[in-house]
């Protein structure tokens, strides 16, 4: 082929090559400038000390039944506190055995089930289970038991209530029961909102 030719040919493929270049970079710059669309942020489920809808409903039950009862605004705070230090404000169905083997004192399993933990002694599994009934239980309890709680410090009243191993295990939702039990009264502390959650029925 004479070299003329073959020049001619590489001329031509080179601008062939050229041009698909630039047509693949246009077409590119035209793709990079289309708006990139972003999803929806996913939706907050509002909480108060880290308690979300369910547990705050839960802790509305547990300042109704301490208000029928006549119990003060102090000791229905003791009985929030003391759901979350047993169940985190849950209304669970299994306690201690099943998540960590633990046993009663005489070596029987334990039988804790609902907000409180309360064992078969509390009461008949269904009314275990109904939070109203448990926090009116417990009380009941706290009453017979502590008559004297109004100078003791709220985990010491838990304790002497449910007889926990750690007479102390209770101090560190006492904060976290006092914002709650704000919110959900409708009065919550600075850096807390409402929005979102449950509320209480006034009394």
């Amino acid at each position: 082929m004479p070299v003329a030719q073959v020049a001619a040919l590489l001329l031509g493929g080179a601008l062939l090559a050229g041009a698909l270049r630039g047509v693949l970079e246009s077409d590119f710059s035209l793709r990079s400038a289309e708006p990139i669309v972003q999803p929806p942020p996913p939706i907050l489920e509002s909480r108060i000390s880290g308690y979300g809808v369910e547990q705050l409903a839960h802790a509305c039950t547990i300042l109704a039944a301490g208000r029928d009862l006549g119990f003060d605004q102090r000791d229905q705070t003791i009985a929030v506190m003391t759901a979350m230090g047993e169940s985190s404000l849950r209304n669970i169905d299994y306690g201690d055995w099943e998540t960590s083997a633990v046993t009663n004192p005489d070596g029987s399993r334990t039988t804790s089930i609902g907000l409180f933990q309360q064992q078969d002694s509390w009461g008949p599994r269904e009314a275990r289970l109904d939070p109203y009934t448990a926090a009116s239980v417990f009380y009941r309890a706290m009453a017979e038991r502590v008559p004297d709680r109004a100078a003791m410090e709220p985990t010491l009243v838990a304790h002497h209530t449910q007889i926990n191993a750690d007479p102390y295990h209770y101090a560190r939702y006492w904060d976290r029961a006092v914002r709650v039990v704000a919110a959900v009264s409708g009065a919550p502390l600075e850096g807390d909102r409402t929005d979102g959650i449950p509320l209480c029925p006034a009394a």
